[in-house]
């Protein structure tokens, strides 16, 4: 029996959703978090009708084996669905890496499925205790840091970043942040400058994505650690 997995989209090839490698990335609808900044508000809702359905994926991702190395389960929120790891391990089985982008918004089953996974990408909103003002959700920090310290403990490759809006962030919040996440033990981070479109607040679309990232600030992020770079939106 195939997964249940609600598809709200599909990226056919990318080469910087899973690094280093060509990847399909294939949007799970639903997200229980309401970042004001999201660039993909259609996704949010867990009840909108399937854009592609999981059996065409996989008939999609059969035509790309030998052409494709990875696929990754995007969102949304990929955690909150009950078939995600049912859908990995199909996926898995044609001979892809997977990837996985998640809040960290469903810690029980981030675990769960942290044994079928090559590569996450965990995006962190927010100092921790802040998280609420960005996610509109109490205790979503809570879950975000028991998130953060599995994966770091998981020993799996991965990378942590922040989309960086200025209604959100600031310079001196950002160099907080960074010096949080160094003492958690992650040594690979990136900022990212979100995309002026798409936010359910028009408002939102108006800020210069690139504010806050000033060549001084970053430097100084930078320096904290192993790796470290600036993503374009």
């Amino acid at each position: 029996m195939m997964s249940e997995l609600q598809v709200g989209g599909l990226t056919p090839l990318t080469s910087t959703d899973y690094p280093g490698c060509l990847a399909a990335v294939v949007f799970c609808q639903g997200c229980p978090w309401r970042c004001g900044y999201c660039h993909n508000p259609h996704l949010i809702p867990r009840d909108s009708a399937a854009k592609m359905e999981w059996p065409a994926v996989m008939g999609f991702l059969h035509r790309r084996r030998g052409l494709l190395d990875a696929v990754v389960f995007s969102g949304g929120e990929p955690t909150l669905q009950e078939g995600l790891s049912q859908a990995i391990a199909e996926v898995r089985r044609l001979g892809f890496r997977i990837g996985l982008h998640t809040g960290g918004t469903y810690p029980a089953r981030l675990q769960q499925n942290l044994t079928l996974l090559d590569w996450v990408g965990m995006d962190i909103k927010a100092d921790f205790a802040d998280y609420a003002r960005v996610t509109g959700t109490p205790r979503s920090g809570d879950k975000a840091l028991e998130s953060a310290r599995m994966l770091l403990a998981s020993g799996i490759a991965h990378e942590f970043r922040t989309t960086v809006h200025p209604l959100y962030h600031t310079a001196e919040g950002l160099l907080q942040l960074a010096g949080s996440l160094r003492e958690l033990g992650v040594r690979n981070y990136v900022l990212q400058e979100f995309r002026p479109q798409g936010c359910a607040n028009p408002l939102l679309n108006t800020w210069s994505a690139t504010e806050l990232l000033d060549p001084a600030l970053c430097a100084r992020i930078g320096a904290m650690f192993e790796t470290f770079s600036v993503r374009s939106a």
